[in-house]
């Protein structure tokens, strides 16, 4: 997957979204994205799964992914097609987590609505809500994280390598 550019409608969350808002304990019986994604937000969102596209970004605030330091979080997240999440901090885990498992993350402060279009530059460190028209400038994305993302995850890109 190419993370130059994404390009997707958003959905909107507040802050503190905690990996058991994202993917309910009782699912975590599996790695495959897929299945988790069936279950993603169930809780605290019904209906974002049958409404959730491919490509779809998720704009958030503060702390995004804190609670337990599950990587099915963000296996979720890509399993159900987000394309990439940005909010204004995250669970220094969850962070981690989300770029060894090759969902691309970013932190900043966008002011965005459900279902306005956003496009987020990786390589030239800028997002567009083209919604509405601003920008918001982003630190580019490190070859070496971009490397890490493209490949799917660390595992795969480690895999690679060999």
């Amino acid at each position: 997957m190419m993370v130059d550019v994404v390009e997707g409608r958003v959905w909107c969350f507040g802050d503190n979204v905690d990996t058991d808002q994202i993917i309910p304990a009782e699912y975590l019986v599996t790695g495959d994205a897929r299945k988790l994604g069936e279950h993603v937000f169930e809780r605290v969102r019904p209906g974002f799964r049958s409404e959730v596209k491919a490509g779809d970004v998720l704009v958030a605030g503060e702390n995004f992914g804190c609670g337990s330091s599950r990587e099915h979080a963000p296996r979720a997240l890509i399993g159900v097609g987000v394309s990439a999440v940005v909010a204004k901090s995250f669970a220094r885990i969850f962070y981690r987590n989300s770029i060894n498992i090759g969902l691309p993350v970013v932190e900043c402060d966008v002011e965005a609505s459900e279902g306005d279009l956003v496009l987020v530059d990786f390589r030239e460190g800028r997002i567009t809500n083209k919604s509405t028209g601003r920008e918001y400038s982003i630190a580019p994305m490190p070859d070496f994280i971009r490397r890490l993302v493209e490949a799917g995850g660390l595992v795969s890109y480690v895999k690679k390598q060999l």
